[in-house]
């Protein structure tokens, strides 16, 4: 992680001046140690771009036995409370009254009940649930479920398997179920009840479920439960009070969430703005605590991520089952999470206890109404019965399976040392050819039609949020890459053209997700005359794949590299489309080629840029901070995030502690660019860039070319965190005009 590493760096410059002042006096060594003390404490306590390490406590130290585990447990326990989810009633309220109030056999021979309990509240609040159970004396195993229709399927599918079924009071306060009224309110009641408690609708449904089993494992309960095999299953929104549930209820012994997002599966810190997932102003109502709506921006600041809910669920078994193309998770969220977890898990000898599990698709997997196919149903109650010993299914059929475990100590093994040597007498653009590794001589495509099908578009949304008017053309170009061409119906051309290069959005490639404001990017400019070529970058979308297999076929390029090659391919396409569009296309001006990039599509409209004079000119809203700079590294990620995080341009790995040795900066790539013009957007608060140096490159940049830049180069930085939504958008298209 980003705290160790500057760690480490401090060790290695305390060692040098201990050196160093062996031969001085010991008030200057005393000096020192405090110095590198303080220093220690602040890399452990600030903001940190990476997530924070589920095995340190905050000030830093590491775990290191389990009754220091149980400490950082509770300590982690603690934070996300105070942080995401409130403080509960300090007493469990006891059992008054348990009425059965329905008793009918039902389906695969079993007996469903109704019961309404009453709790030693101080009002005496009550509540309803359904229990369905197999005819038989039992004991038991348990499957609790909100009964959201599409999760009822789950379990008619659990009683066929044996299980007894909790329906508890779970459903969602935006949602209602006819048979089941008041199980999306009744929460409000308990929360009443304890006004000194700050808890949450979520945490509040979970407390439920728990009073459930209070109620399940009494003696009075009319149905027997076996109390070492208790499980929970939810979701999307049931994903989250699942997994919240188990972690504040250690008799739930197996949980299963299913596209749970964020912040359970999914950190903030990776769903931002800058990925088109969920940040945290995004969740509704009373999900989480409303102050953590604030953090929208400056994700790093909290010092908890969601990432905790495995630290308090391990070592019992966990299964989050997601899809490669789940508008509500990205995988790269979900496995960072999952391997800071996995690290817990490690440490309590339960590493098989604790999985992600892939689909294809999306969010949903089966045929309406239902949501959830069969098929991944019965995968999930597999897994249940696993942590059961029921069955005969065994761990194997689970095995760990990541798409973003690139790793860079791996990478550089593998490469020789002639191949990367920097270039000396190099150009400039040989260097920064250079960081971007070497063109394979053939390209692998994997075979896929033509170009995107309708199953496709749905299942990436492209046509969400389309105004009237606006044609989508599929469009191929280049090695196997597939996209759209959209343009406004009736406009005379050659229209300008703009080649949108999308964020970190793994899940959902160029099309937006969470935080559209009235359309997408690629709508709004083609609503307002351009024609607008859109595809998923490697690694990204419905290239997801690509990404994970890429370093395996091509261990001496770069994804950076491909990216780049990708958007020139598409400049090509826009100077002669012929033959390479499902549909007639507008005419398109080839003299006004745009490139338009966020996050870390501004890092390939410029390099692309750079390289290709074809380009009218580039447009980069965030995605960069200076490389030679690492100043604020801990904080904004730095290149880090280029060459291990995402694994973009591994060779700048190459450079870590000795970043000035680095063969170019960004003012370089802005040169080659001039005259032709760029609009840079740096927001002051983006914390994924250092913005004191990136005002200190401009101004080095315009020191050198005072007249280049004075023409060249607009420049905007809003005090604002880092998004692109319709302001920025409308920021493009203004400066567009202001060109003419």
């Amino acid at each position: 992680m980003i705290g160790e590493r500057v760690q480490d760096w401090l060790v290695m410059a305390f060692l040098r001046c201990y050196k160093a002042l062996l031969k001085s006096s010991f008030q200057c060594l005393a000096l020192v140690l405090i110095i590198f003390g303080r220093l220690t404490v602040l890399c452990a306590e600030g903001p940190e771009a990476a997530l924070p390490s589920l095995m340190h406590f905050t000030d830093g130290k590491r775990v290191s036995s389990l009754p220091e585990w149980e400490q950082r447990r509770e300590q982690i326990r603690d934070l996300l409370v105070k942080y995401f989810i409130g403080t509960f009633p300090e007493k469990v309220p006891e059992i008054i009254k348990a009425e059965l109030i329905s008793e009918v056999e039902g389906d695969k021979d079993s007996i469903r009940r109704r019961i309404r309990i009453t709790l030693g509240t101080p009002n005496r609040a009550s509540f309803d649930m359904d229990l369905w159970s197999p005819k038989g004396a039992g004991p038991f195993p348990l499957l609790l479920t909100a009964p959201r229709f599409y999760q009822r399927y789950w379990a008619e599918d659990a009683l066929e398997r044996g299980y007894a079924v909790c329906l508890f009071p779970g459903v969602d306060s935006h949602h209602r179920e006819a048979n089941y009224p008041g199980f999306e309110s009744v929460w409000q009641k308990f929360r009443d009840e304890y006004p000194g408690s700050t808890w949450t609708e979520i945490s509040a449904k979970g407390w439920l479920a728990s009073r459930c089993i209070d109620y399940l494992l009494s003696e009075s309960s009319v149905t027997r439960v076996d109390p070492s095999r208790i499980a929970i299953i939810g979701f999307s929104r049931y994903g989250k009070q699942a997994m919240i549930a188990a972690a504040f209820d250690s008799r739930i012994s197996c949980v299963v969430a299913r596209s749970p997002g964020s912040p359970a599966s999914s950190p903030y810190r990776y769903t931002s703005r800058n990925t088109y997932a969920e940040a945290p102003s995004d969740f509704p109502s009373q999900w989480f605590l409303p102050s953590l709506r604030k953090y929208t921006g400056r994700e790093n600041q909290i010092p908890i991520d969601a990432h905790g809910w495995y630290a308090l669920i391990a070592p019992r078994h966990c299964l989050i089952h997601t899809a490669h193309n789940d508008g509500a998770e990205p995988t790269f969220a979900v496995e960072k999470a999952y391997i800071e977890g996995r690290s817990v898990y490690r440490f309590l000898g339960a590493a098989n206890q604790l999985r992600v599990d892939y689909r294809e698709g999306g969010h949903s997997s089966g045929p309406p109404p239902e949501s959830i196919s069969r098929d991944d149903r019965q995968r999930n109650l597999d897994w249940i019965d696993l942590a059961f010993g029921r069955g005969k299914i065994g761990p194997e059929h689970f095995p760990e399976e990541l798409i973003h475990d690139f790793e860079w100590k791996e990478w550089s093994s593998g490469q020789k040392g002639s191949e990367i040597k920097v270039p000396a007498n190099g150009s400039a653009l040989e260097k920064i050819r250079w960081t971007m590794g070497i063109e394979p001589e053939e390209i692998i495509n994997d075979k896929k039609d033509d170009y995107l099908s309708d199953k496709e578009s749905d299942l990436m949304t492209h046509d969400r949020w389309a105004p009237p008017g606006i044609v989508r053309a599929p469009i191929r170009f280049g090695h196997g890459v597939r996209g759209n061409l959209f343009y406004k119906e009736g406009l005379k051309g050659p229209l300008p053209v703009v080649v949108w290069l999308h964020p970190l959005s793994y899940h959902s490639g160029y099309n937006e997700g969470y935080g559209v404001q009235g359309t997408t990017v690629y709508h709004r400019l083609a609503q307002n005359g351009f024609a607008v070529i859109a595809y998923d970058q490697c690694g990204f979308g419905l290239r997801l794949l690509e990404g994970r297999d890429f370093y395996s076929k091509y261990p001496k390029w770069s994804r950076l590299g491909r990216m780049v090659m990708d958007a020139r391919d598409a400049i090509s396409f826009a100077m002669d489309p012929e033959g390479n569009s499902k549909v007639p296309v507008p005419a398109m001006d080839k003299e006004r080629i745009f490139l338009l990039g966020y996050s870390t599509g501004s890092l390939v409209a410029m390099h692309a840029a750079a390289q290709d004079p074809r380009v009218a000119g580039v447009a980069c809203f965030s995605g960069w901070s200076p490389l030679k700079d690492p100043s604020q590294d801990k904080v904004t990620g730095g290149n880090w995030r280029l060459w291990g995080l995402h694994a973009l341009q591994p060779r700048l790995g190459l450079f870590e502690g000795h970043e000035k040795s680095i063969p170019y900066d960004y003012d370089t790539v802005f040169r080659l660019i001039m005259p032709r013009p760029m609009l840079l957007v740096t927001p002051k608060r983006n914390r994924f860039a250092d913005h004191g140096a990136i005002a200190d490159l401009l101004q080095r940049l315009k020191v050198k070319d005072p007249d280049g830049f004075k023409d060249s180069l607009t420049w905007l930085n809003p005090d604002d965190v880092d998004h692109f939504q319709k302001d920025q958008q409308m920021n493009f298209i203004h400066w567009f005009r202001s060109l003419d």
